[in-house]
């Protein structure tokens, strides 16, 4: 079975949604610079020295700006081979969008549609 590791939402504004989070459920957050599209990295579980989670079964994830239209909140799995899952999302019935990307430090990671239209994330995690 592959765990959901990963959520993003988008944001209009990303200091009052990182203001939000902290102060309603004592999320910490840590924005991105320009190199990473400015992303807002959320952390809703304690992590150990190699940002692994400490509380198994628990997600951190992120908040993208948001555009004018088309983006919904989105899930990450985690995947043992990246290539291999490619493949059976395609013969499940769903689309891959785009080529894998490397995020270095974390893994690699490309995006799908599932048959109902929905963008979800699968990520080959970086060997530790």
């Amino acid at each position: 079975m592959n765990p959901v590791v990963h959520f993003e939402m988008p944001a209009v504004n990303k200091k009052r949604v990182a203001k939000f989070y902290e102060t309603a459920f004592g999320w910490e957050t840590q924005q991105l610079g320009a190199e990473m599209g400015h992303y807002l990295l959320a952390t809703t579980t304690p992590l150990d020295k190699n940002r692994m989670h400490l509380n198994k079964g628990a997600i951190n994830g992120g908040f993208f700006q948001k555009p004018k239209e088309g983006k919904v909140p989105h899930l990450v799995i985690s995947v043992d081979n990246l290539k291999k899952h490619m493949e059976i999302v395609k013969k499940a019935g769903g689309k891959v969008l785009g080529k894998p990307m490397d995020i270095s430090g974390i893994g690699e990671f490309v995006m799908f549609k599932d048959t109902e239209g929905n963008q979800v994330g699968m990520l080959e995690p970086s060997q530790m």
